[in-house]
């Protein structure tokens, strides 16, 4: 994947999307979602427990940590343009706390550079945040987190979706779901396909493995076997293909699972030369992106992809282009977004922007304490100063936090590739995040 390439995102949650006849439910299995916020308790520790000024407190501060370099560096010209929007439309609405609010961000590249993760995460640190967002890569997450709560401040992921990171920690949260949702798609996608024998080929990175594993159980459970690549994985840094792609077209499958980044376009040369069907291949959120500009015409059509999250409306797009013109792919924008406005209003709801009262209350605004829908800050800000519950509906679609920090509730969108190598939207499957 290359950082211009547009990266397709998935619908909204049911009830914000207008073509709900286009989704089909998928049950999958949900134990006990839902979370009490503790605002009042723990909102109080937290402020009585805390040595900062007043000023400090009640100054809320966003901090971002996007990828601008790297191999995941075109996610990050959107999620930082996103955080201005954020931070323009809450000072519009009175600020939190009645203060203006201030966003940071700081690069983090990619997993390849551990030292560029940490360094990340101690930059925006040092402005005092009262939230950080992202990373939106999952081996990034793992390289930078421990630092972000030891500090007393909640870590929002925007797109790490690694299922270890369910209930990673109290004040870990993210805004995607975790791949026990897409990967329970994909895996059904294929075995609904008729595929018989599936090779797999993978990164050998957190996102990657994480994701194996849900589809491997779920199309081994269909009767699908997989004749490559369920204990078999690549080094990110992997340039050189053949071997691989010889490999796979040995094990005779009658379809491959990519799941990888920008490694995805030398594998797929690759796989094309050794003489596998390219227009049978099945990819995930880190490479169904438009390939138009990678292969020659029809190389993958008929390939299909999958993307959680949320594919931002037009009126989205529309205003984070007039931050920045440049923008091309809007990969995890909605997520971002989401993440900024839910903490916020947790800090509004708990009375302070320190980080320990923005984790306690996110649960509850996202209306894990059921309450009034809203779809803005400004209205959700009017409800809670009437002394009532909220549950924020925002651009990503996804359910309130479950008792694992992760959203209840998420939606996979299914795109298949035309004859120019890009992917449109086909359908979407919807299905709650297990607890357990």
């Amino acid at each position: 994947m290359t950082p211009n390439n547009t990266h397709f995102g998935t619908l909204r949650h049911s009830r914000i999307m207008a073509v709900g006849a286009a989704v089909a439910a998928l049950t999958l299995a949900l134990s006990g979602c839902g979370s009490g916020s503790g605002s009042s308790d723990a909102t109080s520790s937290a402020i009585s427990g805390s040595d900062a000024s007043d000023k400090q407190v009640n100054e809320f501060v966003a901090a971002g940590m996007f990828p601008s370099t790297g191999s995941m560096a075109y996610i990050g010209p959107s999620n930082v343009a996103v955080m201005k929007l954020a931070e323009q439309e809450i000072n519009a609405a009175g600020g939190v706390l009645g203060n203006n609010i201030k966003t940071v961000t700081a690069d983090t590249s990619d997993s390849d550079h551990a030292d560029q993760n940490a360094a990340a995460a101690q930059s925006v640190l040092a402005q005092n945040p009262s939230v950080v967002v992202g990373p939106p890569s999952s081996a990034v997450v793992k390289n930078s987190y421990k630092s972000v709560v030891a500090s007393g401040v909640p870590m929002i992921s925007n797109g790490a979706t690694s299922t270890a990171f369910s209930g990673l920690d109290p004040m870990f949260f993210r805004t995607i779901a975790p791949d026990t949702v897409q990967g329970a798609v994909v895996g059904q996608l294929i075995a609904q396909d008729g595929v018989k024998n599936l090779a797999i080929a993978v990164f050998n990175e957190e996102y990657g493995t994480s994701l194996r594993k849900v589809v491997v159980d779920t199309v081994k459970d269909a009767g699908v076997n997989v004749v490559y690549g369920e204990t078999e994985a690549f080094d990110p840094t992997e340039t050189n293909f053949a071997s691989i792609a010889t490999a796979i077209k040995a094990s005779d499958p009658d379809a491959v699972l990519v799941i990888a980044f920008d490694q995805t376009t030398p594998l797929v040369k690759a796989l094309k030369t050794a003489g596998v069907d390219t227009t049978k291949l099945y990819m995930t959120d880190g490479n169904t992106v438009d390939h138009s500009d990678d292969f020659e015409a029809g190389l993958i059509e008929g390939s299909q992809g999958t993307i959680p999250g949320a594919n931002p409306s037009d009126e989205f797009r529309a205003k984070l282009k007039e931050i920045d013109s440049s923008l091309v792919d809007f990969t995890y924008a909605a997520e971002t977004y989401d993440a900024v406005m839910l903490a916020a209003l947790a800090a509004q709801k708990g009375g302070s922007a320190d980080g320990k009262t923005v984790a306690a209350n996110l649960p509850s605004v996202s209306g894990a304490d059921g309450g009034e829908e809203c779809t803005t800050f400004a209205a959700c800000v009017a409800l809670l100063k009437d002394g009532k519950d909220i549950t924020y509906v925002g651009q990503s679609g996804v359910g309130a936090f479950n008792d694992n920090n992760d959203p209840s509730t998420a939606v996979i969108g299914i795109y298949k590739y035309d004859s120019s190598n890009k992917a449109s939207f086909d359908h979407a499957q919807e299905g709650a995040v297990p607890t357990e």
